[in-house]
């Protein structure tokens, strides 16, 4: 096959060196955006047409060679090369081929500059929205998880030490809360992306009298961007898209790794269903948690990227630097990883099990109402809650010597610490009335998670997608 000229040397005496085409060519990074460059050179050739930059006819023929590019790309049919540089390169090249000289008109009043970015904003336009609509699905998932799990009594923990009764319900919610941030940061990150880039030329903007406001609409954007210079150096949609990428794939990690623990067979809270699940090459016996230990992974790279684009823009000066065609790889491995974290954690969540008779053996063998014993000394006898945490403390020294649980300490012992205890403590005690009293707004009282499942499918259902 024959080498495709690339007019873009003819300022060179010279030919590109091996060396110089390898760490030149961004098309294995950015062929993925032809059916964007596609859909946006449409627009540019009907609006240029439209004002009669270039002639109908050009434009319909511009138009009708783009579609037929795209159906072979389609279908496997085009011949991509590395000696053009780029999808953008390649496309144009071809469309020579197919029109002849019309295709040379395409390129008037535009430059790759804002063609590159306008591109990339339609990609990641699209795929912020499979993003959310992915998150739905997890959030739905949690919800569901939460709402039949209500009545499971739960420990909750600190520094990875028994704390206090929740409700297995208010677990899970609690991962729905950093989801739905979560949502909120990638609907943020949609409206500021969703200015159309088309027109900015290389930085200046250009001597044709463009229209920006038909190219806007026909793409799909709210309105064209405002500066030109910024117009072409702005990577700061990408920055959104990684950053809320990076925060989401840390609450998908924090999940996985709260999945791993309590599935472990030394805890036993949680069952993964065995189709996530995967085995040793050496011991029969084993089960692993594979899918929820990669998700925890994946975060690692995900969070990677987000620092690699920082330190690629920390130092460019305006406007556009080739530097910026690393942009690409960054974005698609973050895609790929967050739809593969995403897709695997909402089977999980949709499949897993609560193992209600081991928690509530390791419960009944806890100190989880400690902080419940101080409180009804504070409400009941006056103590004040320092004085009150201190005389907890002893109890708990004295019932850990005897290995029996708060609950089992007879009231004779109980009022060797204050005479004035009574038996209404054992029924303060109670693990269910420990989760029930917390009924301050957000609380783990049931009555309070019921509310906060009920206010989520609301919002859950006025969700855009």
């Amino acid at each position: 096959m024959s080498i495709k000229k690339n007019k873009l040397r003819d300022r060179f005496n010279k030919k590109s060196s091996e060396s110089f085409i390898n760490i030149n060519s961004s098309l294995e990074n950015d062929k993925f955006l032809f059916e964007e460059d596609i859909q946006a050179s449409i627009a540019h050739a009907t609006m240029l047409s439209s004002q009669k930059i270039i002639s109908n006819k050009d434009s319909k023929k511009i138009i009708s060679g783009l579609k037929k590019i795209r159906t072979e790309i389609k279908n496997n049919k085009f011949i991509f090369d590395d000696n053009l540089e780029d999808i953008h390169m390649n496309i144009e090249s071809r469309l020579e081929e197919l029109i002849g000289d019309a295709a040379e008109r395409l390129h008037t009043g535009r430059s790759r500059n804002d063609q590159v970015v306008t591109d990339l904003k339609l990609w990641m336009k699209k795929d912020n929205i499979l993003i959310s609509k992915k998150l739905k699905k997890l959030k739905s998932a949690l919800l569901q998880v939460a709402s039949k799990n209500i009545l499971i009594t739960f420990p909750g923990l600190t520094h990875l030490q028994t704390a206090q009764p929740i409700s297995v319900g208010h677990f899970f919610m609690a991962y729905f809360e950093m989801f739905n941030r979560d949502t909120n940061r990638f609907s943020d990150s949609f409206r500021r992306m969703n200015e159309n880039p088309l027109g900015a030329g290389a930085l200046a903007g250009t001597n044709f009298p463009i229209d920006r406001n038909k190219t806007t609409k026909m793409l799909g954007f709210k309105k064209p961007t405002k500066n030109s210079l910024d117009t072409v150096s702005d990577r700061d949609f990408v920055v959104d898209f990684l950053s809320s990428s990076s925060l989401m794939a840390v609450h998908l990690s924090r999940l996985a790794e709260e999945i791993t623990l309590y599935n472990s067979d030394l805890v036993g809270f949680f069952k993964i269903g065995d189709q996530l699940m995967s085995s040793s090459s050496i011991m029969p016996q084993k089960k692993n948690p594979d899918g929820a230990e990669l998700i925890r992974a994946k975060s690692s790279t995900i969070s990677g990227n987000l620092s690699s684009m920082l330190n690629l823009l920390k130092s460019l000066p305006l406007t556009y630097s080739k530097d910026l065609q690393e942009d690409k790889a960054l974005v698609t491995s973050t895609s790929k990883n967050i739809h593969l974290c995403l897709d695997c954690m909402i089977e999980i969540i949709s499949t897993i099990k609560i193992e209600r008779s081991n928690i509530d053996k390791k419960l009944k063998s806890s100190f989880a109402n400690a902080t419940d014993l101080a409180d009804w000394l504070v409400i009941n006898l006056g103590y004040s809650f320092r004085s009150a945490h201190n005389l907890t403390a002893k109890i708990v020294n004295f019932a850990e010597k005897k290995k029996i649980s708060l609950n089992k300490i007879s009231m004779k012992d109980y009022k060797k610490f204050d005479k004035n205890i009574d038996k209404s403590l054992y029924g303060f005690l109670d693990l269910k009335n420990s989760i029930n009293n917390k009924k301050s707004y957000g609380g783990t009282a049931i009555s309070e998670i019921r509310k906060m499942i009920s206010q989520a499918r609301k919002e859950l259902s006025n969700e855009k997608y």
